[in-house]
């Protein structure tokens, strides 16, 4: 069974928090069936698609960094990208753990149709914000925020739309679709 989850902001991506007492929900209150497991992570801070499984062969295939499975994220940014700076996230960005692949990079405008974020991200009215479509083959922790940041254009929203040929297209927050019984 493969499952399209449409995770939600601050929620993690495990069925149980470890603690009795986490402030943080989890995959547990969104009527998952059991014994499935996400293949691969996002982040609390991070929204959009996440895979779920109980085929053990299809979750190292999407998830394990030597497959190179697509995953493209939507990236609100502070600040309008320049050239530059789409070209560095194009070829490769230096961080601390190595330097990145080379990823597909582009400024969006205008934006796919998005959910509403609680809590909404901080606004600063003296700078304006922007939105890029990244595409990478590696999963670093918070890769794509770091790369941004790297870049000058520091990450506010960071959606996962889409993982290999799934995306989370036509899934409203919060809500799971079968994609392979």
């Amino acid at each position: 069974m493969l499952i399209a989850f449409n995770k939600p902001f601050g929620v993690l991506s495990q069925f149980s928090s470890g603690k009795d007492d986490s402030p943080h929900p989890t995959l547990s209150g969104f009527g998952l069936p059991p014994k499935i497991y996400p293949a691969g992570r996002l982040d609390r801070d991070s929204e959009g698609l996440l895979l779920l499984t109980d085929d053990g062969r299809l979750q190292a295939r999407i998830a394990e960094p030597r497959h190179k499975m697509p995953k493209t994220y939507l990236a609100q940014v502070e600040g309008v990208p320049d050239d530059a700076a789409l070209a560095l996230l194009r070829s490769g960005v230096e961080l601390k753990d190595g330097t990145t692949r080379p990823a597909l990079v582009e400024a969006i405008e205008p934006l796919p149709e998005l959910w509403d974020r609680d809590p909404p991200i901080r606004v600063r009215k003296s700078v304006p914000d922007s939105w890029v479509r990244l595409t990478i083959t590696e999963g670093r922790n918070r890769q794509v925020r770091r790369m941004t940041a790297a870049a000058g254009y520091p990450t506010l929203r960071l959606v996962r739309w889409q993982i290999g040929e799934w995306s989370c297209e036509g899934l409203a927050l919060g809500e799971s679709r079968v994609i392979q019984g």
